[in-house]
């Protein structure tokens, strides 16, 4: 086959972008097919309730954008991405109108708690935080041995115990217990899961310290819109509506990325692949899925706590026992009464996200894979129980399950958002243990999906990790 690109990359979300700008830095000539009439996989921005309310169809909230060592070295701002900082990055809210709140600074985020969690809390994330970026370097690197093994050890240990554990033996106040649950929540993982659940709630919270967890302005689409006018100044293309299903489809290249999930690569690919290559890929583990609601508001949350109307991201749960429960129960397959919700509330700090005097908002929980049960009575106790009154301020909702997010993104298997159970097996291991994970067996095959090491997130190291296993060849 006459090669018509240097390279295609199958997929648009920020790991595919990220591999097509990499790879034209270089003067490869890039095509990106997305099978969507809209780029950006989990990065789309679009009208879901009422007109003139712009809602982030899957991410939202973007502290791996400033932390990423690639996203961050690419003049994204000059194509139009501009990142907006709410007053407080997170706030969780806990019962009699009490909550917890991680500030920008690791001081008044201790000050909050009791003297022996203030101490903890200090010295955990300040030695951390003076080497931010070295650290997080390292943890977002393609597997090898880290720059600064010291430091990365150091994390490492910390990162050990379950987050459960370490909240408890931490801290005695239940405020930073709490906090540190939320974000260890993140990995949709029970928190009693050694290594994985600690080491990702860690990470968010330096990460909220060192660079914040900011908004992009209008939209997370704006950072699929800035990635893909970079790659055209470079002289790349970006062809939608353009779905793939056999490698026959493909123009001649030297090589296919593929921004997929691994049983799509397997599928797509054929007998490219050899058959026990094949079957590693199709037997990657996908976790739990999510139902998300996102609303139109007449007016801002009433928030019990008033300060958490200052904040982009609010963690929904109450106490580290009621976390605890509630991903237990997801992931033993059960309906949690009162799940934990992840909220964030874009509108707070980007005004041109509704009409004036207007907002957004935007709410999940985790759900058991595969879920059709509609969790909005659910997570709407949630919302009342914390926000008396919430109800009263809905215009309009838009709701999706695991079906739904499957079918809007035919990587989030399951309704599994975050590209695979992230369990410290697959960590060590994805997509399939043995092989460079950015490569197959296929010499022009090569993998960069949120199925790759550093895994999910809107951050593009996995495309660039990819990337540049292709100019190694």
């Amino acid at each position: 086959m006459a090669k018509e690109y240097d390279a295609v990359v199958i997929g648009s979300g920020p790991n595919g972008l990220a591999a097509a700008v990499r790879l034209a830095q270089e003067g490869q000539s890039v095509l990106v097919l997305e099978g969507h009439d809209v780029p950006g996989g989990g990065t789309r921005t679009t009208e879901l309730t009422l007109p003139g309310y712009l809602h982030d169809v899957c991410s939202a909230i973007h502290p791996m954008g400033l932390a990423s060592p690639f996203l961050s070295s690419l003049p994204l701002e000059q194509y139009g991405l501009e990142w907006i900082h709410p007053e407080i990055p997170l706030a969780h809210v806990m019962d009699d109108g009490e909550a917890a709140f991680l500030y920008r600074s690791v001081e008044d985020t201790a000050a909050q708690f009791d003297p022996i969690s203030q101490n903890a809390y200090r010295k955990l994330f300040l030695p951390f935080l003076a080497k931010a970026n070295e650290l997080v370097q390292d943890l977002l690197a393609a597997p090898r041995p880290p720059k600064n093994p010291l430091l990365v050890g150091r994390f490492g240990f910390r990162a050990l115990p379950s987050a459960l554990e370490a909240a408890r033996a931490w801290f005695p106040n239940e405020k930073a217990r709490a906090l540190l649950a939320g974000n260890a929540a993140h990995a949709i993982l029970p928190l009693d899961r050694p290594v994985s659940t600690n080491a990702i709630g860690l990470m968010l919270m330096l990460i909220g310290h060192a660079y914040g967890w900011p908004v992009a302005k209008g939209g997370s689409q704006r950072i699929t819109e800035a990635l893909i006018r970079h790659l055209e100044s470079l002289g790349g293309k970006v062809e939608t509506g353009r779905p793939v299903s056999d490698l026959c489809e493909l123009p001649g290249a030297a090589a296919y990325l593929f921004d997929t999930s691994p049983s799509a690569l397997a599928d797509i690919a054929g007998d490219r692949l050899p058959q026990h290559f094949s079957k590693q890929l199709r037997n990657y583990r996908h976790g739990a899925g999510i139902f998300k609601i996102d609303y139109a508001l007449s007016g801002a949350v009433p928030w019990s706590h008033p300060d958490c109307s200052r904040a982009g991201t609010v963690h929904i749960g109450g106490t580290i026992d009621e976390i605890a429960r509630s991903e237990r129960e997801m992931w033993e397959g059960i309906h949690s009464e009162r799940p934990f919700v992840l909220a964030a509330q874009q509108s707070v700090c980007d005004k041109g996200r509704a009409p004036e005097g207007k907002h957004t908002f935007w709410a999940y929980c985790h759900v058991p894979k595969g879920s059709t049960v509609d969790m909005t009575e659910a997570i709407e106790g949630q919302l009342e129980r914390f926000a008396p009154g919430f109800k009263d301020c809905v215009l309009e909702r838009h709701t999706m399950n695991c079906a739904d997010y499957q079918s809007y993104n035919a990587n989030f298997i399951g309704g599994d958002i975050i590209g695979g159970v992230s369990d410290w097996r697959q960590i060590v291991s994805r997509p399939v243990a043995g092989i460079r994970p950015h490569t197959t067996p296929a010499a022009d095959i090569f993998i960069c999906s949120a199925s790759t090491p550093p895994g999910a997130g809107v951050h593009g190291m996995g495309g660039y990790w990819a990337a540049e296993e292709v100019l190694r060849n």
